[in-house]
């Protein structure tokens, strides 16, 4: 995985400095989710990463940190999309639980895991179409290092999910203000995302999880908005919650873009009240 990175980063950087960014609206492009898809902070959007259009391609490189207080998460990784059509991503994560492996004993001290991104635009368009965009989306999921999650009832440590998600841009919706609404059905049995393997001891088949973005563009360049993404409850272990977040983003131009949140994680792990600040920083090209 540090390989395949490093090498997106060659190939990336000349891009950065060279190319210029596609001929979509700003901010249209969306932020990195911490699973290196286009999108909010924790939801996938419909939209390709970047702003090429049916003629271009582009992409973006991110960085994320969630610290809760008990756990912190980082996350880092890269996207390309070609056409506005296709996407393509990758990111490493590591979860820091080392308030956890303290207090219960822990042989390791974080989760580690890789996922690697395919999204597909099916039909309609963010702003220019009567039809929302579409897009289908699958990811794969590797957990790095399976020993908590095996002995707290995880059964796979690798697996794949799939989602499909709708994004409409209405222009002037919210008081004359431009409105973002997005949809995601994923159907997936990541437990904690996948930081805590696939499957469990209470249920080892998928579930079809419900997740939603509204977001209102004060300016081209502000946008504020909330998040909330249903999570499946595998695990007798411990109660997996559902995850919502309050947002803000920035974009002073198409090549750079700043997400800050307030996210309430519910209760990971044993662990109540996972409340903290989410940051990002993302690089298009």
């Amino acid at each position: 995985m540090r390989r395949i990175l490093a090498f997106i980063a060659l190939l990336v950087a000349p891009l950065l400095a060279a190319a210029d960014p596609g001929s979509r609206l700003l901010a249209t492009g969306g932020a990195s989710m911490f699973e290196g898809a286009a999108g909010g902070g924790i939801v996938p959007w419909a939209v390709m990463s970047g702003y090429g259009t049916r003629e271009e391609w582009g992409g973006a490189v991110f960085a994320t940190r969630v610290d809760s207080g008990d756990y912190r998460l980082d996350s880092f990784g890269a996207s390309a999309s070609f056409a506005n059509r296709v996407e393509l991503s990758v990111a490493r994560q590591r979860l820091d639980i080392g308030e956890l492996a303290s207090l219960a004993g822990l042989p390791q001290s974080s989760l580690n895991q890789d996922v690697f991104g395919l999204k597909v635009r099916l039909l309609g368009d963010l702003v220019y179409d009567q039809l929302p965009q579409v897009s289908l989306g699958l990811m794969h999921k590797r957990q790095q290092n399976f020993l908590i999650p095996d002995a707290v009832g995880a059964v796979r440590d690798s697996d794949n999910e799939a989602y499909l998600a709708a994004s409409r841009l209405f222009l002037g919706g919210a008081f004359g203000y431009n409105l973002l609404v997005n949809g995601t059905l994923r159907y997936s049995r990541a437990n904690e995302t996948g930081l805590l393997g696939f499957g469990g001891d209470r249920r080892d088949s998928r579930s079809l999880l419900k997740e939603g973005s509204v977001a209102v563009l004060l300016n081209p360049r502000w946008a504020v908005g909330v998040e909330y993404r249903e999570k499946p409850d595998n695990l007798s272990f411990a109660g997996e919650s559902d995850w919502q977040d309050l947002f803000v983003g920035y974009f002073p131009d198409k090549r750079l873009a700043l997400v800050a949140a307030w996210a309430d994680l519910g209760d990971i792990a044993t662990l109540d009240d996972q409340r903290g600040l989410y940051l990002s920083v993302q690089v298009s090209y």
